[in-house]
């Protein structure tokens, strides 16, 4: 079955064992030249305004994107490592943090493009024509992975990778993330590599079929219950009619009508339906990312849960998805903004007082619970409440309750945590800072201090806002 192979290639990649290369999954291949034969130039200083051509209206993503098998950038990350001095297995992950291997290469809402989300002002510094046909391109893979190379070179990526990576993004957590997630690239095969890519894949897609299965269900509830009541009242005219005629009359409305609550009926039990079938298939890729989640670089991808002590961050995904301020818009409450579809998690051991699988007005869908600890939570916004989820049900730390969504008065896809009563900020207890640059980010962090010799924040290369999986923007700051 493939469901196991991709899942026990995945973990192999953590255990570092290596095999045989099966062929890469998921990507188109497009040819590139060798950078060998063109003369790179150097990583010591930045471009002159004149030195360098770029496509006209660079800015704008092409009609054909480029892009490459994993074998080809394999190749690729190698190549322009060595000719700058730098692993190659950073590239890769950097790589894969920016843009998903191509998938996701804006703009951003920042303005960041092409393959290692540059911002157009210095992409026009650094930039590269590495495949040798004239111009600089941030949206072809060869040009802009030479680019990254040489940006970590220039900041001293050759002796000092990790002061390079924070040169690359001012935040402890991503240079983490990304050296950790270098570590599994350089650790495994092309082949698990492309696995990995596969589970994630699955998982992302599994998710995402929820939430659409999901919001289809809502709409049929909405409609049969409707009609239903509609119904009601047309019967209730049959009873109540004096005459016979009025009688006759009322009951051939109501007959009449009632074929399109029947048919009703019948769309809603197609989406249950639907619904039920999306909801296997996440399960069955939940089961197979659990193997390689094991690794913290990887369970963020995966969405896994995040522990410290006795407590765990209700949203997965890590700080490069999920983020939360340090006040709310108008009274205490935490607002954790995640893509749609992000896994949601009980925050501790907790008994469910109240859980609706149908979104209110305000709230959405969600559940109110109480921890071990005597306080009481209420979540708001889910995109979906497992069926399991119900009143006076225990959780333990960790369980995956639903999705993230926006059901409810919500403007974008967030998980809307508060205490009840309200009268305390969630983000400023203990347990929620000790997450921070582990499992979320704050959106009005302070810009961090520079190293010595790094450019000056105006002037840094590259974006750190990619776009996310589902559209959904990551809400992070930018240098530059």
């Amino acid at each position: 079955m493939r469901f196991l192979v991709v899942a026990v290639a995945a973990f192999a990649l953590l255990a570092g064992t290596a095999g045989a290369q099966p062929p890469v999954l998921g990507f188109t291949m497009s040819a590139s030249p060798r950078a060998s034969a063109v003369s790179l130039p150097s990583a010591s200083m930045p471009n002159s305004p004149d030195g360098m051509s770029v496509p006209v209206s660079f800015t704008t993503p092409p009609a054909a994107p480029h892009l490459l098998d994993l074998n080809a950038l394999h190749a690729l990350w190698e190549r322009a490592g060595t000719a700058y001095g730098v692993p190659w297995n950073v590239l890769a992950a950097i790589n894969k943090v920016e843009s998903n291997f191509g998938q996701n290469m804006g703009p951003s809402s920042a303005g960041a493009i092409g393959w290692m989300q540059f911002m157009p002002s210095t992409w026009l510094r650094w930039g590269v024509d590495a495949d040798g046909d004239g111009v600089a391109d941030p949206w072809n893979a060869t040009d802009a992975v030479y680019a990254a190379a040489r940006y970590l070179a220039a900041s001293g990526g050759q002796t000092d990778i990790s002061r390079a990576v924070f040169s690359y993004n001012h935040a402890d957590w991503y240079v983490q993330e990304v050296l950790d997630l270098a570590r599994v690239y350089g650790n495994g095969t092309i082949a698990q590599t492309a696995d990995l890519q596969h589970v994630q894949q699955l998982l992302d897609q599994a998710r995402a079929r929820v939430v659409a299965a999901n919001k289809v269900l809502g709409v049929a509830v909405d409609r049969e219950r409707s009609l239903r009541q509609v119904s009601a009242r047309l019967h209730e005219k049959i009873d109540t009619a004096a005459l016979l005629s009025d009688r006759l009359s009322a009951e051939r409305r109501a007959v009449q009508f009632d074929v399109r609550v029947d048919s009703a009926r019948s769309a809603l039990d197609v989406a249950q339906a639907a619904f039920e079938r999306a909801q296997a298939g996440l399960e069955t890729a939940q089961q197979n990312a659990q193997a390689p989640s094991f690794t913290p670089s990887v369970g963020s991808l995966m969405g896994a849960p995040s522990y410290s002590g006795q407590w765990v961050f209700p949203v997965g995904g890590g700080p490069e998805l999920v983020s939360a301020a340090h006040t709310h818009h108008d009274y205490p409450a935490v607002d954790i903004a995640a893509p749609a579809g992000s896994p949601v998690y009980a925050i501790s051991n907790a008994t469910v007082l109240n859980a609706w699988h149908e979104a209110d007005p305000r709230c959405g869908i969600g559940m109110t619970i109480r921890t071990e600890d005597g306080q009481t939570w209420t979540y708001c916004h889910l995109a979906v409440l497992y069926d399991s989820v119900v009143d006076g049900v225990s959780l333990a730390a960790g369980t995956q309750v639903g999705l993230v969504g926006s059901t409810g008065h919500a403007t974008g896809p967030h998980l809307h945590l508060q205490l009840q009563p309200p009268t305390s900020w969630p983000q400023y207890q203990p347990w929620f800072q000790s997450f921070a640059g582990k499992a979320f980010r704050w959106q009005d962090a302070p810009t961090p201090l520079e190293l010595p010799g790094d450019p000056p924040a105006a002037a840094k290369v590259f974006s750190v806002i990619p776009e996310a999986r589902d559209g959904v923007v990551a809400f992070t700051r930018t240098g530059g």
